[in-house]
């Protein structure tokens, strides 16, 4: 065996015993990546999370981080904040990956959560109110018709392992497909259709990417809004419902949370 062999298979095994050290370990920190401040302010009530004045992350973003003690757990919701130009919220993938790595360079965390609301599809089960932990994310709108190139813009990735939790908590499981795009084209239904999704969102996919590119476990809970093959228009039904649903959304969380607590990773 050449001695670069050696030291490349010796720190892969090091690698492997920090990982299984690691993941038996107590969850400490976690952090909550939500996109829309109605969405996160009921979860900050229930863990009675305090806005960070002296912000971790560069200055001049719009990002906000809540935080507190929970539980013996150091939570931490990151909402993207507002758009500086036009006042709402800074939805989508870009700000959810930037502030998912800055969070993680930032906070350090143990786990990552997000949450959010969907679009669910009635084909695969979904109703209004349903809240489904993710087993595996994709995009459905990067579209790359190269070989290899293909796969990597559909970005499929899954979810930390949890069979205990899902078990535990009685949580509907399904595939989430992301995109930037509120309504579905048919190129759109096609890619979700391939993804075999049973709800979509504009941030999941976004989040994995990150997490995986930086070694950080990540759980995606999502609550229904509206039901994307349904016969109301989506966008009438997402704002009709998402003040009920994230309530729903927010319970979920909670529960998720209260069960990580004194866990680790593996007992998950």
């Amino acid at each position: 065996m050449d001695l670069n062999h050696a030291e490349n298979e010796n720190g892969s095994n090091q690698e492997t015993v920090s990982a299984i050290s690691s993941s038996d370990n107590h969850i400490s920190t976690i952090v909550i990546i939500i996109a829309m401040q109605t969405e996160a302010l009921p979860l900050v009530d229930t863990f009675k999370l305090t806005e960070d004045l002296n912000s971790p992350f560069p200055k001049g973003t719009p990002w906000v981080r809540y935080h507190g003690s929970y539980k013996g757990l150091n939570v931490n919701i990151i909402w993207p904040g507002k758009d500086a130009t036009l006042g709402v919220d800074s939805v989508g993938t870009v700000s959810a990956s930037l502030v998912t790595y800055a969070a993680i360079q930032a906070l350090k965390p143990d786990l990552i959560i997000n949450a959010g609301t969907a679009g669910g599809f009635k084909a695969k089960g979904a109703c209004i109110g349903d809240v489904y932990a993710a087993s595996a994310v994709a995009f459905h709108d990067r579209r790359i018709p190269i070989p290899v190139f293909d796969l990597y813009g559909v970005g499929l990735r899954k979810g930390c392992s949890t069979p205990n939790l899902l078990k535990d908590l009685s949580l509907k499981v399904g595939k989430l497909s992301t995109g930037d795009s509120l309504d579905m084209t048919p190129m759109d239904e096609s890619s979700i259709i391939a993804n075999d999704a049973t709800v979509k969102d504009m941030e999941g996919a976004a989040v994995a990417y990150v997490a995986d590119l930086l070694k950080v476990p990540a759980i995606f809970i999502k609550a229904v809004t509206d039901i994307v093959d349904g016969d109301k228009p989506t966008s009438e039904e997402f704002l009709q419902n998402l003040t009920a649903v994230t309530v729903a959304l927010g319970e979920s969380v909670a529960r998720v949370v209260d069960y990580i607590s004194g866990k680790s990773i593996s007992e998950l």
